[in-house]
């Protein structure tokens, strides 16, 4: 287990040597202490990527994918390992780290591996006697800030198309679940990454995060986490006017019409909420049934809800783990309070499981609430296992529903009316819409959101472009032609 900075190519301590503890969300227990990277740390990661990205950005395309595809390898090699280790730091069930996390992680830094060599430029037709063409260029360096939910995942997200495309990136992950992060940085030492080219400093938002944010020598900042800090964010670049991408929170819309295939619609709509114990942005938190079905798809989901087995989260038949941490725990049981201050009526969950073998971890049952669609649970990300149900008449009332939050980042709909279907897809603000499917992602297909859910573009193409600049070039090809108009 690495618990050091990772800083132009060594593992170091913190100048000051401050650690911070790193908890096991299932018993409370500390598992590591982990050096805490401050402004002057974050320095020294900013000058390391400064140094190495000339290197790197004269480095072939096609040896920067055959690294990346190195790392993709040496994460499949070492699967077990990361799933242990992110298992044990966020609370996710081994068999969602196993099966879902380690694979997607090296599924998408092999996409970008590909991608790398095939990120082109293009020509203009422009006036006879000129050639115009536009060329992408890296941004340079790049801070990349993720948060604790799915911070395996978020390496590849972030780092992948950043540095396919030429930057040097400094990345700071969540204080409470850095173990994957620098795991993956000492995967990346040993398959070759040149030093400095990434650089992994743990450390709180407020310090590290806030410096790397406001720092003169980022070009840009990726940030990934609450619409709150997205905004301090946005306020910390202007210094230097360094590109902001932001993905943020959401209040997924899951949409369930009469004509919908119930078991599927059912099993989908649980998967929605309660997979990592609901702490997703893209979570379908808000659960809109059509009044005709109301009835027996509540009967059919809270049946399910209640059979979900919590349990440590490295017994393989655990299906629900601990929340990540006790705050988290903590904000999700006030939500339950304040939905009952409010006049909602709590179906199943809203307290701490009885079970004596979970009373050390941060749990919460997987819960559901009757609510009102202006109530503060069904316009206020609660980032739990916790759903809000309400009914509507007809589209036209189920899309001003979904509409009704600032948030704009993913939603779903279940029907079997094509048509109906488009609709829907079309009208709803979001940036991401499943049909008959919940929570999707790969690689190639852009993430992210609109309104207070932030902007820009995880993954595919739009991803590379983020993390370039387009540089336009004029040729005079006809010496006849003046270098300007004639007055």
């Amino acid at each position: 287990m690495q618990t050091k900075l990772y800083i132009g190519g060594e593992f170091v301590d913190a100048l000051d040597g401050a650690t911070l503890d790193v908890i096991n969300p299932f018993d409370g227990s500390v598992i590591a202490s982990v050096a805490e990277a401050k402004a002057a740390d974050v320095d020294r990661a900013v000058a390391a990527a400064t140094k190495a990205f000339p290197a790197w950005r004269a480095t072939p395309a096609m040896q920067r994918g055959r690294l990346l595809g190195k790392l993709a390898d040496a994460i499949e090699a070492h699967a077990e390992e990361l799933a242990e280790l992110e298992s044990i730091d966020t609370g996710h069930p081994i068999r969602d780290t196993k099966g879902l996390d380690v694979p997607r992680t090296a599924v998408t830094f092999r996409y970008f591996a590909g991608m790398a060599d095939k990120h082109q430029g293009s020509v203009v037709p422009v006036e006879a006697g000129f050639l115009n063409y536009v060329q992408r260029e890296p941004v340079g360096v790049v801070g990349q800030i993720v948060p604790w939910n799915f911070p395996l995942m978020f390496t590849s997200w972030k780092m992948g198309p950043a540095l396919a495309a030429g930057n040097t990136v400094v990345l700071k992950p969540a204080e409470i679940t850095p173990l994957s992060t620098l795991k993956i940085a000492q995967l990346m030492a040993e398959v070759g990454f040149p030093p400095g080219v990434v650089n992994i400093i743990p450390g709180f938002g407020h310090t590290a995060g806030q410096h790397l944010a406001e720092h003169p020598g980022v070009q840009k900042i990726a940030f990934t986490g609450s619409t709150a800090v997205g905004r301090r964010i946005v306020q910390a670049s202007a210094g230097n006017l360094k590109r902001v991408q932001l993905e943020l929170g959401g209040k997924g819309a899951n949409i369930v019409f009469a004509d919908a295939n119930l078991p599927a619609a059912i099993n989908g709509s649980a998967f929605a909420i309660f997979h990592n114990q609901g702490q997703a942005c893209i979570a379908g938190s808000r659960l809109l049934l059509q009044e005709d079905i109301a009835a027996p798809f509540l009967e059919g989901f809270v049946k399910l809800a209640k059979s979900i087995k919590l349990g440590n989260p490295l017994d393989s038949t655990t299906e629900m783990g601990p929340l990540t941490s006790q705050k988290q725990q903590q904000s999700v049981l006030t939500y339950c309070e304040v939905a009952k201050q409010q006049g909602a009526e709590v179906i199943t969950g809203g307290r701490k499981p009885d079970a004596a073998a979970l009373s050390k971890g941060f749990f919460v049952e997987p819960t559901i609430v009757k609510a009102q669609p202006k109530d503060r649970v069904c316009q206020e990300e609660v980032f739990g296992p916790f759903v809000s149900v309400t009914t509507f008449k007809d589209e036209a009332e189920a899309i001003a529903i979904a509409n009704s939050t600032e948030y704009g980042l993913g939603g779903g709909l279940w029907t079997t009316n094509l048509q109906r279907a488009h609709r829907m897809a079309g009208t709803m603000r979001a940036g991401m819409v499943w049909i008959n499917s919940y929570k999707r992602v790969n690689p190639g297909s852009p993430f992210g959101g609109v309104g207070s859910s932030g902007y820009g573009r995880e993954m595919g193409f739009e991803a590379m472009h983020d993390y370039t600049e387009a540089k336009s070039v004029w040729v005079n090809v006809d010496a006849q032609i003046p270098p300007h108009y004639p007055r």
